[in-house]
């Protein structure tokens, strides 16, 4: 049986849950597949049934593990999974979501993102992205690594209104996004979607979060760092889930409410921006 977790929710009222699971490396070493597929299923057993992945990850060994996962269990879960900026046009986007479905060994994506912005006009993308929709091929679209800007350029054309999230770098340790673009989001109801919300596994060191973490028994400090990002209750996170372990270790997260004390202790390690900063990516 399926455990339950908190969720966030989509414009159009879906809700998913607040902590999924990456895939970014995932499918780079062969002798570590069986224990990402073990570990992608533990993590829908658990109620972390979002799943993100990319055409780019692995140049596509990532869909194909995630297919393998998904196995007898695809209505389990929601899939994500991002197409290339120069694969983002009136017919590739269309070929390229062709050959992501038979990585995948599923009939749809749940949220199809433009993995960052390249040449291709975004009215060309939002275009191909809403005739995906209507063949069924997509029920949601979205975009990574946007900026306030190209938010604010993305639902001036025909249908940009109807972008579903934007996932883009934010942990505690990057938080640019606060100055503005979380905001303005939260104004639209787009969800933020965070990859890398432990910095890789560097944050998980740092003395802060080490502290934070023995004031709560049981606690470790990756969990620490996961529930800082998932603080408000309105963004996803999706760590990397390379092996059971990972998932053992990430879920409680969801469940972990760090106190004001914390929280203050949080911002003097990593002070929130008070200037505009650069759009970070990894």
């Amino acid at each position: 049986m399926v455990e339950t977790i908190a969720t966030t929710t989509l414009p159009t009222g879906e809700a998913i849950p607040v902590l999924g699971q990456g895939t970014w490396t995932i499918a780079d070493k062969a002798a570590r597949r069986t224990d990402a597929v073990r570990a992608l299923r533990a993590g829908l057993d658990s109620g972390m049934t979002l799943i993100d992945t990319a055409e780019m990850y692995g140049d596509g060994a990532s869909e194909e593990l995630v297919g393998e996962a998904l196995k007898g269990r695809r209505d389990e879960a929601f899939v994500v999974t991002k197409v290339y900026p120069h694969n983002a046009g009136a017919r590739s986007a269309v070929e390229a979501c062709e050959r992501s479905l038979r990585r995948l060994g599923t009939d749809r994506i749940d949220l199809y993102l433009l993995h960052w912005r390249g040449s291709i006009p975004l009215a060309e993308t939002v275009g191909a992205f809403e005739r995906l929709k209507t063949a069924g091929k997509l029920r949601h679209w979205g975009v990574s690594n946007f900026d306030v800007d190209d938010m604010e350029e993305l639902i001036e054309v025909e249908g940009g209104a109807k972008v579903a999230a934007n996932q883009v770098l934010y942990n505690c340790g990057r938080r640019g996004i606060e100055f503005d673009l979380s905001g303005w989001q939260a104004k639209r109801g787009i969800p933020i979607m965070a990859y890398s919300p432990i910095e890789q596994g560097r944050l998980p060191k740092h003395p802060a979060l080490v502290a934070i973490a023995a004031r709560h028994p049981g606690a470790t400090p990756a969990q620490v760092a996961l529930a800082w990002t998932l603080r408000g209750g309105t963004v996803c996170a999706i760590p990397q889930m390379g092996s059971p372990a990972h998932v053992e270790e990430n879920r409680p997260a969801a469940a972990l409410t760090l106190t004001a004390e914390d929280l203050a202790e949080i911002d003097r390690a990593f002070p929130p921006p008070r200037a505009k900063r650069s759009l970070a990516m990894l």
